[in-house]
């Protein structure tokens, strides 16, 4: 079972960026997921999540109206839409699957979690 987390790079402030995460070796269709994020010398913090039938999503405060989670059940990917970035989006962003088909943005309730892929926002 492997998360693959793909779409980073560099980007200046206020474009946008499109983050995939593609699931091998087992469906996640009954599972949410998320994405979370570490910056250099800080904890890995929840982004946001999309529940398992994709009508419900959740993100943190700081990149609600920003930032768009979607999934494509078919192609077992989901996305995230970074738009309006900011200075402090840049970090490592990863893609995790929930144990459960709800959202949340406990690291407790994932349990598969993809490598990260590097995101850095210029001023």
């Amino acid at each position: 079972v492997q998360l693959q987390a793909s779409g980073g790079g560099l980007v200046q402030a206020g474009g946008s960026l499109r983050l995939s995460c593609a699931a091998s070796g087992r469906t996640f269709s009954t599972r949410a997921m998320g994405w979370f994020r570490q910056a250099p010398g800080k904890e890995r913090e929840f982004v946001g999540a999309i529940n398992w039938n994709g009508r419900v999503t959740y993100y943190t405060d700081s990149v609600k109206g920003r930032f768009t989670i979607s999934r494509d059940d078919a192609k077992n990917t989901i996305y995230l839409q970074m738009n309006i970035v900011k200075p402090e989006d840049t970090a490592v962003y990863y893609c995790a699957a929930s144990k459960y088909g709800r959202t949340s943005s406990s690291t407790n309730e994932y349990d598969y979690w993809g490598q990260g892929t590097q995101v850095t926002v210029s001023s």
